[in-house]
């Protein structure tokens, strides 16, 4: 391999890169844009849940319960209601997530100590959110039936009795409970992705059709060669991407970098690498820019997207498609970030993300070389 012929391949690259001024300035406001867009719109946090209260007892005793879900930030009381129809009329409009229904003889059972019910009718629509407000809903009510519990046993016996077993919660790595911590890391990766795959897709297939293949055909330069020259290239470009996006989800988003910055750069350039050198490939496997671009989106962007773990626990998903998700780079990278920026590990615990990320970058980068030989061929 002759470094002069990768350089010269690399110079010729950049040139056309900075001279489609378009082309360029879209390839390095994308990932912001991206990132700004997807990090502000996609939220997991669940709050201020619009809920309305059915109080059909109306005593201090019921009051009492109103003003716990009042007083949590989880929820957002729109009002009082008198009847069922309006409650249902709320959630069909999708005004209402949750409605709290205290029965009439609340109070009255209380004080005989026989116990009673709360009602929660929550909208099953999205069964993702229901579920995460009918735990906080029941939450409310657990602790304030814990608190009625205690206080009726001091008025029996005149003395405070402690629960007997008292959890503790300590959350690790994302005390806040941000989603945005977790979904900015992700969304890193496949921006990462979709960039440069669809940076270097177009670039044989627009120099086939452009018929300035024949003419690198003629010199003597190697399938290698050209691969490493056109990578070079865009590698600069993409390097700019991951900073522009790295330090957006820092400054912008408030993400933390708790472990090694230099071990996050070198796993983002390989994974660079290996995005690149997909591009390359598909590039050379198709002479023509629409297909080189189609492929390059749907083996890029859904797989990154969908399959990676960025939003969508891969535990949950089917046992196939776990299987399916090993194959799928953005998996490891999306865990690297995580790990990295959440929990400051390091090369000691994320070794095996780096080597697939490392075979992955050489597989494809040997079996372009190889496309573009019989190509050459």
């Amino acid at each position: 391999m002759s470094y002069r012929r990768t350089a010269a391949i690399a110079r010729k690259e950049l040139l056309h890169i900075v001279r489609d001024r378009r082309s360029l300035g879209l390839a390095l406001a994308l990932p912001l844009v991206l990132l700004l867009l997807f990090g502000y719109a996609l939220s997991l946090d669940v709050d201020r849940i619009p809920t309305v209260i059915y109080d059909q007892d109306r005593t201090p005793e019921s009051r009492e319960l109103v003003q716990r879900f009042e007083g949590s930030r989880y929820f957002s009381i729109l009002g009082v209601v008198d009847n069922y129809r309006a409650i249902e009329r709320g959630i069909d409009r999708d005004r209402v997530l949750l409605a709290v229904v205290i029965p009439k003889d609340y109070a009255r059972n209380l004080a005989n100590g026989t116990g009673t019910e709360v009602q929660l009718l929550l909208d099953g629509s999205d069964s993702n959110t229901a579920s995460i407000a009918r735990g906080y809903a029941e939450s409310v009510v657990q602790t304030h039936a814990a608190a009625l519990r205690a206080e009726g046993q001091n008025r029996k016996t005149g003395i405070s009795t402690p629960p007997p077993v008292e959890a503790r919660v300590r959350i690790w790595y994302n005390s806040e409970l941000k989603s945005r911590n977790y979904i900015v890391p992700g969304l890193i990766a496949v921006t990462l992705m979709i960039i440069a795959a669809l940076l270097t897709s177009l670039t044989i297939a627009r120099e086939w059709e452009t018929g300035a293949m024949e003419q690198l055909l003629s010199t003597p330069v190697r399938p290698a060669e050209l691969a490493l020259g056109k990578i070079a290239a865009y590698f600069l470009l993409g390097a700019t991407d991951m900073f522009t996006a790295l330090t957006a989800g820092v400054f912008i988003f408030g993400v933390p970098i708790r472990g090694s910055v230099v071990f996050l750069i070198f796993t983002s350039c390989l994974f660079t690498f290996g995005a690149l050198s997909w591009g390359v490939l598909l590039s050379a496997l198709t002479r023509n820019q629409t297909m080189a671009f189609q492929l390059g989106m749907v083996s890029s962007f859904l797989p990154a997207f969908l399959l990676s773990g960025f939003v969508y626990s891969i535990e949950n998903m089917p046992g196939v498609i776990q299987v399916i998700t090993h194959i799928v780079p953005a998996r490891y990278f999306v865990t690297i970030l995580k790990g990295v920026c959440l929990k400051g590990a390091g090369m000691e615990i994320l070794w095996t993300e780096v080597l697939f990320l490392f075979l992955y970058a050489g597989v494809v980068f040997l079996i372009t070389t190889r496309t573009l030989r019989q190509k050459v061929a």
